[in-house]
């Protein structure tokens, strides 16, 4: 039996880490070199490097930071954030990603994520998809969850696994934050549509939550940030919970 994946997220303005609610009212959670090596420390399966705000002032992203945060852990690696070219993908590969995810990029052009799985696999490939409901429709938006598409997010889910995507971490906007759980209905949903690994982000709030996200969500991976970044819940009390209850983890 797979194990399932808790995944911490650093997102990244200004070299620091910050945590807000639906994406808004960033406050300041930590340095993310620190936190990163006490995750991966902790029992962390991944961690997601998110450089949140590269897309919106059209730069690329931090690799140095990249880097640095690279050389303190000893785990599955994911990094996004202005990645446009397999030359963007190859210098955080050179700097110690395991994996990328793109978002906005895919959605202005999808044919990157064929480029990519076919230059480095597609386990290497990550599509994030930040999607909120709108008239009664699960919507992607893009530019850090700025910018509304016209594109249903069930579908651009599957064109993104026909197109080569090792795995989709998908952030409900709505719950982003808010600590009431996770999208359990979409992530379900969303599990039965696309066979690739899903990652379930939004609304963690508890350990029970993290349970529904496995069970009632069939997420394949839970991320979450604040309630790790602000130690209301240890990585490794949270995997024992689980664990206790028939949920497969890494111990």
């Amino acid at each position: 039996m797979l194990t399932k994946r808790i995944i911490p997220c650093l997102d990244i303005k200004d070299g620091k880490t910050v945590k807000g609610i639906n994406f808004e009212n960033l406050r300041d959670a930590g340095d993310p070199v620190e936190l990163a090596q006490i995750y991966a420390q902790e029992g962390a399966d991944e961690l997601v490097f998110l450089d949140i705000t590269a897309t919106v002032e059209k730069r690329k992203t931090l690799a140095e930071l990249v880097k640095k945060i690279a050389r303190v852990i000893n785990i599955p690696f994911t990094v996004g954030g202005g990645i446009s070219s397999i030359e963007d993908a190859e210098i955080l590969l050179q700097n110690g990603a395991d994996k990328v995810s793109i978002n906005s990029s895919a959605v202005k052009n999808p044919d990157l994520i064929a480029k990519l799985a076919k230059s480095f696999g597609s386990q290497f490939v990550t599509v994030a998809i930040d999607t909120r409901c709108v008239d009664n429709q699960h919507i992607v938006h893009t530019h850090g969850g700025r910018v509304a598409t016209d594109i249903l997010t069930i579908s651009w889910a599957k064109q993104v696994e026909n197109l080569g995507a090792g795995e989709i971490l998908l952030t409900s906007m709505d719950h982003d934050g808010v600590k009431n759980g996770f999208a359990n209905d979409l992530n379900a949903l969303i599990s039965t549509q696309a066979k690739i690994p899903l990652i379930a982000s939004g609304g963690a709030g508890n350990m029970a939550h993290f349970y529904d996200c496995f069970t009632k969500g069939s997420a394949d991976g839970a991320l979450a940030a604040s309630i790790f970044h602000f130690k209301e819940i240890e990585i490794m009390q949270l995997k024992k919970y689980l664990h206790q209850k028939n949920i497969a983890m890494r111990i």
